[in-house]
């Protein structure tokens, strides 16, 4: 099977390398930035281009949601499966008369980040019984986690990968903004925030709150809430309203 995998980012990256150590073999990475298409082609040994888009069976769109669609207009070829990696567009959005899919990893992908690939989960979905198990097949070879979604299905996996991992991210950030406004470093909480995590992987996550919040501890809270301001402060008083309600405080 030709694959050719359409863009540049932190997700074309890692599925164009995912692909190279399992033996998938692609014969172009397709984009519009130069720079990083040249630095992905070196390193993984690849193809590619910014203006001539190969002849392939199988398309692998990796761009922003708000591209795809525009993107997805380039590829002329009929004969052929074209798939997004969106987790809240469906797979109608693709602009061409071609068969059309969707390709979804779970994870956040950074560049500069090693990931173990077979843990990644993988939801497929496709027109047809045949592109199903072609991407099955494909996704099956990088992680050991592939299962079929539909589209409603997959708007509300990744509205919960947005709290679970996003929001999550921009309290840490906005965390260290606080321990940096004090010359703590942040180091010093990284146990901490292993630990949270690690806990949810064996208790449910509402079984493992703790913090003034869901003791009603008011002294503490009406200190913390001394010590912030502005967007902190706000996101501070939101959360605890949150999880006051969620404990019936």
């Amino acid at each position: 099977m030709q694959i050719v995998i359409i863009g540049s980012g932190n997700v074309a990256y890692h599925l164009a390398k995912a692909f190279t150590q399992n033996q998938i073999p692609l014969v172009q990475i397709f984009g519009r930035n130069e720079n990083d298409l040249k630095k992905i082609a070196e390193e993984l040994h690849i193809d590619y281009s910014t203006d001539i888009l190969k002849e392939a069976d199988l398309y692998i769109i990796c761009v922003s949601d708000r591209s795809v669609e525009e993107v997805s207009a380039l590829i002329l070829k009929k004969d052929c499966l074209v798939v997004h990696t969106s987790g809240s567009l469906p797979k109608e959005i693709l602009a061409g008369e071609y068969r059309k899919a969707s390709f979804y990893p779970l994870q956040t992908f950074s560049k500069s980040k090693e990931l173990e690939y077979e843990k990644i989960p993988f939801f497929i979905e496709a027109e047809n019984e045949n592109d199903k198990n072609i991407l099955f097949e494909l996704a099956s070879k990088i992680s050991q986690k592939v299962m079929e979604s539909t589209h409603e299905k997959r708007k509300y996996i990744h509205l919960t990968a947005v709290f679970a991992c996003n929001f999550v991210n921009h309290l840490f950030t906005r965390a260290k903004e606080i321990s940096d406004s004090q010359d703590i470093p942040f180091d010093y909480f990284l146990p901490l925030i292993d630990e949270t995590v690690q806990k949810i992987h064996e208790m449910d996550p509402k079984l493992a709150q703790t913090g003034p919040a869901v003791r009603n501890d008011v002294r503490i809270l009406d200190l913390h809430k001394q010590l912030l301001k502005d967007e902190s402060l706000e996101i501070y008083e939101t959360i605890n309203r949150s999880i006051k309600k969620m404990y019936e405080l």
